[in-house]
């Protein structure tokens, strides 16, 4: 019996040699889609900080004015607190309202407000310690009072989630003055996450219905 001849080694290595090409082109394939993904996720990173730099750091404060009262919101109050008693003082405006929260954060306004004898320094108490809990009590604080206008303190990170949840709160005109806060890069990437978050929640939920 004759057995029929096998390839030769010119055919064996003409099929191997047309294998390689295809594995080529796939592992071509999967690097050109990988950097696509690198370069779209690395476009969606740049929009994110560039939008984060216009809400929470080139943010401009109100103008000065007189208003019903100046509104320390609770958080870093050696950061806030001065800022506050400056506008109150520059402007006039009668009342000082401090968030008293009993957080280490906050404590130099707690004791403000421990510590008070004045009519004119208005101390509340969230019920939530958040921005949310502080803009539904200065909301109805507002209302009682029969107030138009009022200025809020805070950090400037803070400043666009806090206006856009006072607003949500009151009909009255809500300025925003801004603090500085101190914060290193790492910081200030903690708030662009934090803050982005809350003005989304913000948005699909305001605290005042």
């Amino acid at each position: 019996m004759t057995l029929a001849p096998g390839p030769s080694p010119r055919d064996r290595n003409a099929g191997a040699a047309s294998v390689y090409p295809l594995a080529t082109q796939r592992t071509g394939s999967v690097a050109a889609l990988v950097r696509r993904c690198l370069v779209a996720a690395a476009v969606v990173v740049l929009i994110w900080l560039a939008t984060c730099l216009a809400l929470f750091v080139t943010v401009d404060s109100s103008p000065a004015r007189r208003t019903n009262a100046v509104i320390m919101l609770g958080g870093d109050s050696t950061e806030r607190l001065p800022v506050a008693q400056s506008v109150r003082r520059a402007t006039g405006t009668p009342n000082l309202v401090l968030s008293n929260t009993d957080t280490p954060g906050n404590a130099s306004a707690d004791a403000r407000c421990a510590a008070n004898s004045s009519a004119r320094v208005i101390c509340f108490r969230p019920v939530t310690k958040d921005t949310r809990g502080e803009a539904r009590a200065i909301g109805q604080l507002i209302a009682d009072r029969h107030w138009t206008a009022v200025t809020v303190v805070t950090s400037r990170y803070h400043a666009t989630r806090a206006r856009m949840l006072l607003v949500a709160c009151t009909d009255a005109r809500v300025d925003v003055k801004v603090s500085e806060p101190r914060l290193n890069p790492w910081q200030w990437v903690e708030r662009f996450v934090s803050e982005t978050g809350g003005v989304v929640e913000t948005a699909l939920a305001p605290p005042c219905g």
